[in-house]
């Protein structure tokens, strides 16, 4: 009987192949756009995740996000280093500079201040150079796509594609000249800025037209105690704002959360996606019941059980379900594989496809719910009317 209601099924081709596009499309929508998200919410955190080196980020108690700059001076660098536990203390400055590149043109810019003796904080993969040449008079870092994309240098002819900036070139960074000496590989930014690494203290000499300077101080723990504990010894003894990297991304993740609608535009795309899924399926596939419906009277009429005819419309609904979220998920992947150079790519996860399979799964037992009632309330004489 299983057998006779997939024959039933993949019978009414024009109505299989219209659920399958209903749930395929859905999946598309509820894969789709949560990996969307989780892309650009992973772009939030892209200078913890590439500042490694440090257990814990000091800073003004009030910065809400790690954007948020908010200057300190630089005798709280000082105060930080007496504190118990800590093993190491360096400066790290991060702001906005103007970058004029050399066909004249000014690009907003990050531009990152690393510890003149340590470099930490510097950038993890070097494409071309090495960190340490930042120790060379005017020299600075540009990340890769900064380099390959707005800080390029102009097309040799009209019309072409520009040439990406290289070792030796030169920038003006607030009148200043600034001497490409390495690009790096980093996350990238929410702000999708080019990102510029330099010393310390040339960093200082960039931003001349600012009092503070010191943006974060960057600590490791001697390992004596949690990182956890002494971030709140830090914060109790300086008055600073001092938290582990995880719980810096997490502010900022939460910061994104609530003072945005990005979780709104989002969700409510995919919950358009589920809306439409359920609708189109659940109609298709009670259509599909309708037309069938002298056959389910025939196997009542020939003693079918009510759990024998649960069981061939729940057959229908799940292998429907299963090849239409499995299109869905390809069909995504292959999206997720094209944009992976795009700034904002996609990311895809199990967490993700499982939630999906979830949600493909309400909508077609939603379908087979709506069916099934008039299939259980069927009478086996109406095979033998008209």
């Amino acid at each position: 009987m299983l057998q006779i209601a997939l024959k039933m099924l993949f019978g009414e081709r024009g109505k299989y192949l219209g659920i399958i596009c209903g749930i395929a499309l859905a999946s598309v929508l509820m894969i789709q756009q949560p990996g969307i998200l989780i892309s650009i919410l992973k772009t939030v955190n892209s200078l913890i995740i590439d500042v490694s080196q440090p257990d814990i980020w000091v800073m003004d108690p009030l910065v809400q996000q790690v954007e948020d700059s908010k200057p300190m001076l630089d005798t709280q660098l000082y105060r930080v280093r007496g504190i118990k536990g800590v093993a190491w203390a360096v400066p790290f400055y991060r702001g906005g500079q103007k970058v004029r590149t050399s066909s004249g043109e000014s690009v907003q810019s990050n531009l990152l201040g690393l510890d003149d003796a340590t470099l930490i904080g510097g950038p993890g993969t070097m494409v071309q150079g090495k960190l340490a040449d930042l120790r060379q008079p005017d020299s600075v870092i540009v990340d890769e796509a900064g380099a390959k994309g707005r800080l390029a240098k102009p097309a040799l002819i009209p019309g072409g594609k520009p040439i990406p900036l290289g070792v030796g070139d030169t920038l003006e960074i607030n009148d200043n000249r600034a001497v490409v000496v390495g690009i790096a590989r980093t996350t990238q930014s929410f702000q999708s800025q080019p990102t510029l690494y330099t010393t310390y203290t040339r960093a200082k000499n960039y931003a001349l037209s600012e009092r503070k300077l010191l943006t974060y101080i960057l600590v490791k723990s001697n390992g004596k105690e949690a990182p956890a504990l002494l971030a709140r010894r830090i914060s109790r003894e300086t008055g600073l704002g001092a938290l582990t990297a995880d719980e810096f991304k997490a502010k900022t993740l939460q910061y994104m959360i609530h003072n945005s609608s990005i979780i709104v535009n989002f969700g409510f795309v995919v919950l358009i996606g589920f809306i439409v899924g359920a609708a189109v399926t659940g109609q298709i596939f009670y259509n599909f019941t309708l037309d069938n419906l002298r056959f389910f009277a025939v196997f009542k009429a020939m003693g079918a059980s009510d759990r024998l005819l649960r069981q061939m419309i729940l057959l229908q609904a799940g292998t429907v379900g299963f090849i239409g979220f499995g299109i869905g998920a390809g069909l995504t992947s292959l999206f997720a594989l094209f944009s992976s150079g795009n700034d904002i790519g996609m990311s895809l996860n199990w967490q993700l496809l499982l939630g999906c399979s979830a949600a493909v799964l309400l909508i077609i037992l939603f379908a087979a719910f709506i069916s099934l009632r008039k299939v259980l309330k069927l009478e086996p004489a109406i095979v033998f009317k008209g």
